[in-house]
């Protein structure tokens, strides 16, 4: 597979990894205008293919835009068990580098997380959201792990400090942490406003972090 620039911003293809191409360039084009600033023939233009050709392959473009949405959540979920390492050494330790790894991900993969979470593509496919469920699994197991360490008469259900820790943690990412034009500043930096946050909602939890140890 060989790519030439071509005028006007459309990507050449040899046959054969079309699907590739209309990734590729759907993964530009959100760069570029956002998930929703783009048409599936200007998809195709982008690749350099017909209109017509991008139906081998997909649907229509919110089939594309799923396609990008799988393979963000894969490489998601990646990420974050590597940050997340079991709870090693210890779990706040551990949660630490997993928000580190959010935002991250966020920062450095923007078209992938805007496909993942802006472009309104309903999770009806069973492995986009097995992809979905598999990333936040890592944060899920890691909340039973600090959950754990209350008291039986006064745990918290994990569940719910999953869902916390993740919006918590998704907002940050959104507005501050982004990779984009759509990133607006901040007097900290996201990671620092981040690891604030959830300690103070660990601590209203009665989890305190371990002195040193921080947490997200």
């Amino acid at each position: 597979m060989s790519w030439k620039y071509r005028s006007g911003g459309p990507r050449g293809y040899h046959h054969g990894n079309l699907k590739e191409a209309l990734l590729r360039a759907a993964l530009e084009l959100i760069a570029k205008k956002g998930p929703a600033g783009f048409t599936f023939a200007e998809a195709a233009r982008w690749a350099g293919v017909s209109p017509a050709a991008p139906y081998r392959h997909f649907r229509d473009r919110d089939e594309l835009l799923a396609n990008l949405a799988l393979r963000g959540f894969e490489r998601f979920a990646i990420v974050l068990e590597q940050a997340w390492d079991n709870g090693r050494p210890q779990p706040f330790t551990a949660l630490d580098r997993l928000g580190k790894a959010y935002l991250e991900f966020a920062r450095t993969e923007p078209s992938y997380y805007s496909a993942m979470f802006e472009a309104g593509i309903p999770l009806d496919s069973a492995e986009l959201h097995e992809a979905g469920e598999r990333a936040f699994a890592v944060l899920r197991g890691a909340s039973e792990i600090l959950c754990a360490q209350v008291p039986p008469q006064s745990r918290p259900p994990a569940l719910m400090v999953a869902l916390h820790i993740w919006s918590i943690s998704h907002g940050i990412a959104s507005l501050f942490g982004r990779g984009d034009a759509a990133r607006r500043t901040l007097p900290i930096s996201p990671e620092e406003l981040l690891e604030a946050a959830v300690l103070v909602y660990l601590r209203g939890l009665g989890l305190p972090a371990a002195k040193g140890a921080g947490a997200i």
